[in-house]
């Protein structure tokens, strides 16, 4: 449940608990809502014109007999105009309000200025939540369409840390598995090449993407059997720990973590835990029989799994006849070691909706084995990224590397937009910012669509400085900076009154709503809401930019006014972006 977060709604909400209290004394006590209803019932009208914030009188009308439009108005009687309060108005089953420019200003502007805003908890009892992304495989190249979900789970860890969730990121990616077993086989029996003396991770990938092609080649020829018993033999080497392959696996398999630790540390990701795949191969098949043991599974012409049929979901295969395991058997250990490890409530699992089949059957097999977390378990499931011409492929090779990507990016950044800035600028600085625009560019990117919507990467739209993108949000922060550079200080107590113009009081009116967004955002798991609200606020502060005058305000008074509410905007620019993991330059 949420808290009572926003002093502005606070303000309403009283108001409004205390006008039902005395509509309702002549029919029961029990009739009146308690102030953390009236909060959470309150909701922004659809027209900004209407008022600030509206009470829909719905739930009233089924305790109080009475119909809602006829509750509105008895209750826009009973409250008065006042300091904070400039109207509160009947509009059908709805109590509109306005709210004074001085409670906008002292309950929200200050609290924005002094930086306490910021310290709201939005959540209280919160589960304790383990959140797990990033399960990029060894011996494959890390692609564009892995940042979709590195960018989406780091989002989520962000967004709930900062509404008081207590949060442990973890990551599990797949360093075993037949994928290694083709790379390995392909490195020592049909390459030529010697490996590079850097980037080693990304050739690993073409390697694979080789061993693949070679293998679809030799189906149906003599080859094809020899290769199968050599996979086998590699597959085993690894499991049993010993042999020529065991240790290639590990020389090279280190050549995957250090890329996947470039490409995290230039995003400024961190995981408080990594599980490996290959940590769970012995403890799950181990988990998996005494499961069996217990009665709690079935054998079925030599393998074990559960018969989920009378749930629509199939038969869950957990060893094979051979002895070995799957993809499930390692999710039932792994779940089995996240409450034990880190005492989580809640395990939420960021992985693509082509696993939905796969982790349903996961749950459920929790489930009917007693496992006492199972309905704590949540597969958060998103589409993925497709190139302008369909889907990517690293088996096929028809992949955007994810740093030769950025590398792109950043160069495309210098190139385009801070040129001009050459000699002017620190070349430190002209790097640092170009890496910030292009973090900005790929995770917006990457969470501004719809977790149920395909992403079609699109470089140059990604980038663009006046669109629908992190360039533009970040640019509008950056102007918030430079304006307060030019002008000075915002006075202690402006004027608050002075904010008339209409641009002003949309502003006003936008950044009352960041913790709601942001509280959406997190109960939902959707970050897309807060990247929707920071494209509209930033829009709507251009506007106030083009509109009103800062420098050239007509008094001193209208000066400090407008430069304060510029600064809480950059502020709130600011904190959205980095809830999404995206720096602000403070230049641009």
């Amino acid at each position: 449940m949420h808290t009572i977060y926003d002093p502005l709604r606070e303000l309403v909400a009283k108001m409004v608990a205390e006008a039902v209290t005395e509509l309702v004394t002549e029919v029961s006590d029990s009739a009146v809502p308690s102030l953390q209803e009236v909060f959470q019932g309150l909701v922004e009208p659809p027209n900004s014109a209407m008022g600030d914030l509206a009470y829909p009188c719905f739930q009233l009308a089924k305790k109080l007999k009475k119909a809602p439009p006829l509750i509105a108005q008895q209750l826009a009687q009973r409250i008065q105009p006042g300091p904070w309060i400039a109207a509160a108005e009947a509009a059908g089953p709805y109590l509109n309000f306005r709210l004074t420019n001085k409670a906008f200003g002292e309950f929200l502007l200050q609290r924005i200025l002094s930086g306490e805003f910021f310290k709201t908890r939005l959540f209280v009892g919160a589960p304790r939540t383990m959140v797990e992304y990033a399960q990029p495989n060894t011996h494959k190249e890390l692609h564009v369409g892995h940042m979709r979900n590195v960018c989406l789970g780091d989002a989520l860890v962000r967004i709930l840390h900062y509404a008081g969730t207590e949060i442990v990121s973890a990551t599990f990616p797949g360093d075993v598995g037949t994928h290694v077993a083709k790379c390995l086989w392909y490195m020592k029996y049909h390459n030529s090449e010697k490996p590079p003396l850097t980037e080693k991770g990304e050739w690993l990938g073409r390697m694979y993407s080789r061993a693949t092609l070679k293998l679809e080649d030799e189906k149906g020829t003599a080859a094809e059997e020899a290769a199968k018993q050599k996979l086998t033999e590699i597959l085993q080497q690894i499991e049993t720990k010993s042999g020529e392959f065991y240790d290639l696996w590990k020389e090279t398999r280190q050549w995957s973590i250090e890329l996947m630790n470039e490409a995290y540390t230039w995003a400024g990701i961190h995981f408080d835990q990594w599980y490996w795949e290959s940590e769970m191969d012995t403890p799950s098949v181990s988990y998996v029989k005494s499961l069996l043991a217990q009665g709690k599974l079935i054998k079925s012409e030599g393998a074990i799994g559960m018969d989920l049929g009378s749930e629509n979901l199939g038969f869950c295969l957990l060893l094979k006849s051979d002895g070995t395991g799957l993809y499930a058997t390692k999710d039932l250990e792994l779940a089995r070691r996240k409450f034990q490890d880190f005492h989580i409530e809640k395990s939420v699992y960021v992985v693509d909706l082509r696993q939905t089949l796969h982790f349903q059957q996961v749950f459920k097999v929790l489930e009917k084995i007693g496992f006492p977390q199972a309905r704590q378990c949540l597969h958060l499931q998103y589409n993925y990224v497709e190139l302008p011409d369909g889907p990517m492929s690293s088996r096929k090779g028809n992949i955007v590397p994810l740093m030769h990507l950025v590398r792109a990016m950043e160069k495309m950044v210098k190139d385009n937009y801070l040129a001009k800035y050459a000699g002017d600028w620190p070349e430190v600085e002209i790097d640092q910012v170009a890496t910030e625009v292009a973090q900005g560019a790929i995770k917006y990117g990457m969470v501004k669509i719809d977790t149920a919507k395909k992403i079609v990467f699109d470089l140059e739209e990604w980038l663009k400085i006046d669109g629908d993108s992190g360039p533009f949000i970040q640019y509008s922060a950056a102007r918030a900076q430079s304006i307060q550079r030019k002008i000075g200080e915002v006075p202690p107590r402006p004027d608050w009154d002075l904010l008339t113009h209409p641009t002003e009081k949309k502003l006003l009116q936008q950044l009352s709503q960041f913790h709601s967004v942001v509280v959406v955002a997190a109960e939902h798991y959707r970050p897309s809401v807060l990247c929707t609200y920071l494209y509209e606020l930033a829009k709507r502060y251009n506007h106030f930019y083009h509109e009103c005058s800062i420098g050239q305000a007509e008094s001193e008074g209208l000066k400090g006014a407008r430069l304060g509410l510029s600064r809480s905007v950059g502020q709130i620019l600011k904190m959205g972006l980095s809830l999404l993991g995206i720096p602000t330059p403070n230049r641009m």
